[in-house]
């Protein structure tokens, strides 16, 4: 990339190179071609020649040369996170068509690796572009890199992810933003992506090593009950093959048999318990593939798949804190399973939850939940809804939320839909709840996990 030009210090731009007979950023003023002019005779304006030039008459000495300018400040270089950055910003207003062709290069030169990824991908098919992007972005910050990537890794396991197909995704990466970033792209910048990519893949084919050691890629699990709360909404229970440790407030990723390698986020509904079981709370929405399957067509004796669980919405039982809890939707599962947690870790600690719905037959829990609030005194349940009868709070939890309180003293936990758990974190921010005391899933998987 070139220098931008730079005016000099008399107004002009930076003209011929340094030391040219122009001048430029060096150079005296010019003299002319033929180097300084003999006075002219003051009445005839010709040259005189020496010999009448009265001796008395001394030329005038040349005046002291004047210091060169000093040179131009350089550009700065930018740093190959700036160079990362800029990239990104290039490529985003038209992500799904470099999307499309980072999938087209991927497949067109790896044919084999087409069989990792779900038969339709319409729904997930930018899923790893986005999250090299994403880590991209973190590039200037290790441990946030490092925990994001570690957990990419693990859960990469179960699509059958091996260390030898990281080349190829990222020369397909590669090849997608050197084609549609021109404005951007350079030695530099591919510099700068091949150092980062290099990074990514190897922090997750390590945290996949050592992964392996200790825990399968995914677990069978047996549907050993299924429950349907509403028309749309059912609680499945499962019996996972084998021993499957996670703590309360975690989410894991499921697998149907009707689709094949589409994986869906979803929370567990309780606290670790000791028959083993885990249940899950699952709402059917349009077109969505996974949910509709777990709703509609899981029974009991079919045989899904579980991802290795993630999350670190969990209790810290080091604390005294208050615990403020926010559930939207099935969000509430994770919810009544921290407030499990709480109870069975026997400290009195102030739990306060927020059960939020569209409307009064969206509170499919509630009765659990209030059941809960009669067994452990230090807890409170306030149903919100967007409209609600006469005797609800009224208007969504982010305005609940403001009603009551003070909450400083308060750590925030939120679940549920991803349009709610922005509100609800401005909400409590702008009321005084330091960010790092706020915890929820991430909004991106949270988007997933709606279909």
């Amino acid at each position: 990339m070139e220098a931008p030009t730079t005016p000099s210090a008399d107004g002009y731009g930076s003209g011929a190179a340094a030391g040219g007979q122009n001048g430029g950023w060096f150079g005296r003023g010019s003299q002319g071609a033929h180097g300084p002019q003999r006075p002219g005779h003051p009445e005839t304006g010709r040259s005189a020649p020496k010999s009448a030039r009265p001796a008395e008459r001394r030329p005038a000495p040349n005046p002291a040369p004047a210091p060169p300018a000093p040179p131009p400040t350089p550009a700065a270089v930018p740093s190959a996170t700036e160079l990362l950055r800029r990239t990104m910003a290039e490529i985003e207003p038209i992500a799904d068509r470099v999307t499309s062709y980072f999938y087209a290069l991927l497949f067109l030169r790896h044919p084999g690796l087409r069989d990792l990824f779900p038969a339709a991908m319409d729904t997930q098919r930018d899923r790893l572009f986005k999250a090299l992007l994403t880590a991209a972005t973190h590039a200037d910050d290790p441990v946030t890199l490092t925990t994001y990537l570690t957990h990419l890794g693990r859960g990469h396991r179960k699509y059958g992810t091996l260390p030898e197909h990281y080349p190829a995704v990222g020369e397909a990466l590669i090849g997608a933003l050197a084609c549609h970033a021109p404005e951007t792209w350079g030695p530099r910048a591919e510099a700068a992506w091949v150092g980062a990519y290099t990074t990514i893949s190897q922090i997750m084919i390590d945290a996949a090593t050592e992964d392996e050691l200790r825990a399968p890629a995914w677990w069978q699990a047996e549907v050993v009950a299924h429950v349907m709360r509403t028309k749309d909404v059912a609680v499945v229970t499962v019996r996972p093959d084998g021993p499957y440790p996670f703590l309360a407030g975690q989410y894991t990723t499921l697998e149907t048999p009707w689709w094949p390698r589409v994986w869906r986020h979803y929370s567990f509904a309780s606290a670790p318990r000791s028959d083993g079981l885990l249940s899950f709370h699952v709402k059917a929405v349009p077109a969505g593939w996974v949910s509709n399957a777990l709703v509609h067509r899981a029974r009991t004796g079919d045989v899904i798949r579980l991802g290795p669980p993630a999350g670190s919405m969990t209790v810290d039982h080091t604390s005294d804190n208050g615990l403020l809890c926010l559930g939207g939707g099935t969000g509430i599962a994770p919810i009544k399973a921290l407030v499990e947690d709480v109870a069975r870790h026997g400290r009195r600690r102030s739990v306060d939850v927020f059960y939020g719905a569209r409307r009064n037959n969206g509170l499919y829990d509630i009765d659990t939940m209030l059941r809960l609030q009669q067994s452990h005194p230090w807890l409170s349940v306030r149903p919100v809804v967007d409209d609600g009868p006469v005797g609800l709070l009224s208007g969504g939890i982010p305005q609940a939320v403001r009603e009551f309180g003070p909450w400083h003293t308060h750590d925030a936990y939120l679940s549920g839909p991803p349009g709610m758990i922005r509100r609800s974190v401005d909400t409590l921010v702008g009321i005084g709840i330091p960010a790092h005391r706020i915890r929820h899933d991430s909004i991106e998987e949270l988007v997933g996990a709606t279909t």
